[in-house]
């Protein structure tokens, strides 16, 4: 079965060989050349024209540079130490003028906001019926007095008579009552006198406290009546005016020690915003319960308020003094840093290099932090540029206390106008 090749057939396979080895042979002559020609290049081209190279020593020479940053140093200080929470300003005494007699109401003496002392007056109720009230009381009374003097002539005389055994002991004894009745009604006469001078006073409506008056509530010409539910003004007392304000249950051990000192302690009132100062005035008393439904204990202080910032139902944010802390080390806000173990902050030691520092913080006021531990006083710290710094950082201080410093030359450095002679030459 098996068949023989012919010789043209081997012929043609025996040339296709000879030439498919040398071509093979040759590619990979090339390529290793190529190969070799790229390796040799690349270690002998200079670093300063390879990308690479140029990226990576950029990208050296930038974290190698100084950070510039601005610093601030570290100080001794007193520190106050304040509560801070939001308070409701709430008058003293509030009281709404109402007529307490019925007329007419034919004056109204006081200015809307006007500034009232006690005892001025308001309005006028028309009074001609209580002055005729009062004729009438005054009137019954000379009559029954007349009438009681007449009772007591004959008293006498029938003491008289019954000494001498001319009358009964019976007519002297009545003659006594009828003395008795007539003082009775002659005090209740002077009782409708008084009364009447009562209502004749209430007439005249006066301001019961001192204080600011608000909006009128009744016009002139109108019948007031001492049943009016609105009344004709409103009254609140705003020297001396209190604030209402709270702090958290956590504050109320801190609040009770400072209370127990019997000390007076020391309130400031703000604005809603909390910059604009208002008034200052001194803690009064303190609530005897903690509300469960907030979680915060009242407390109330007492203002002057001799410039008369303050108004009733006013909201104002509140700092009450504790204590202050003497001799401490103090930084500001912008030196602390923080990560997930703590603060800390970026110390500049003597060779302008950084040292990552923790502390211990204490309280904090507007921008001042109290340090407790691990930093001293006249250390400078970084306050600005903390970005990209780390440990072991060089630094170039641009700023120091708020002062701007200046740069320190290179010797190593040309002027610039001598470089550019050179260049010419």
């Amino acid at each position: 079965m098996n068949q023989e090749l012919s010789p043209e057939i081997l012929s043609s396979k025996d040339r296709r060989r000879t030439f498919v080895i040398p071509g093979v042979l040759l590619l990979l002559t090339l390529a290793a050349g190529g190969f070799y020609y790229q390796q040799h290049s690349s270690s002998t081209e200079p670093k300063g024209k390879s990308g690479f190279g140029e990226g990576k020593r950029k990208k050296n020479d930038e974290r190698d540079a100084p950070v510039v940053v601005a610093t601030e140093s570290s100080r001794l200080g007193d520190f106050a130490v304040y509560l801070n929470g939001l308070g409701t300003v709430t008058a003293l005494r509030t009281v709404t003028v109402k007529p307490r007699v019925d007329g007419e109401l034919i004056k109204v003496a006081f200015s809307e906001g006007q500034m009232m002392k006690e005892g001025d007056l308001l309005a006028e109720i028309d009074p001609r019926p209580f002055q005729i009230q009062l004729q009438q009381a005054e009137g019954q009374l000379l009559r029954d007095e007349a009438l009681l003097q007449n009772a007591e002539i004959d008293r006498g005389r029938y003491r008289l008579l019954l000494e001498q055994d001319s009358i009964s002991a019976q007519q002297s004894v009545t003659q006594e009552a009828l003395v008795k009745q007539n003082k009775g009604i002659v005090e209740m006469d002077k009782a409708q006198v008084n009364n009447a001078k009562l209502q004749l006073a209430y007439a005249r409506l006066t301001a019961p406290i001192s204080g600011r008056v608000g909006l009128r509530q009744i016009d002139q010409g109108n019948i007031v009546h001492a049943s009016d539910a609105n009344g004709l003004a409103v009254i609140t007392q705003l020297q001396p005016i209190s604030v209402v304000f709270t702090q958290p249950e956590d504050q109320v051990q801190t609040v009770i020690q400072r209370w127990r000192t019997n000390e007076p302690v020391s309130i400031t009132a703000y604005d809603r915003a909390g910059k604009l100062k208002l008034a200052e005035g001194k803690l009064m008393a303190l609530d005897n319960q903690i509300d469960s439904t907030t979680g915060t204990l009242k407390l109330k202080a007492q203002f002057d308020n001799n410039e008369h910032k303050l108004f009733a139902n006013q909201f104002v944010n509140i700092k009450m003094h504790l204590d202050t802390l003497r001799n401490v080390v103090l930084v500001s806000s912008a030196a602390i840093q923080h990560d997930i173990q703590g603060a800390f902050v970026y110390v500049v030691k003597s060779d302008k290099t950084i040292e990552l520092r923790r502390v211990t913080l204490g309280p904090t006021e507007a921008n001042q932090v109290v340090v407790q531990s691990n930093l001293a006083a006249d250390e400078i710290v970084v306050v600005e540029g903390t970005d990209r710094l780390h440990e072991g950082s060089q630094v170039d201080i641009a700023q120091k206390d708020g002062k701007a410093v200046a740069a320190v030359p290179d010797p190593q450095a040309k002027p610039e106008g001598k470089g550019r002679k050179k260049d010419r030459h």
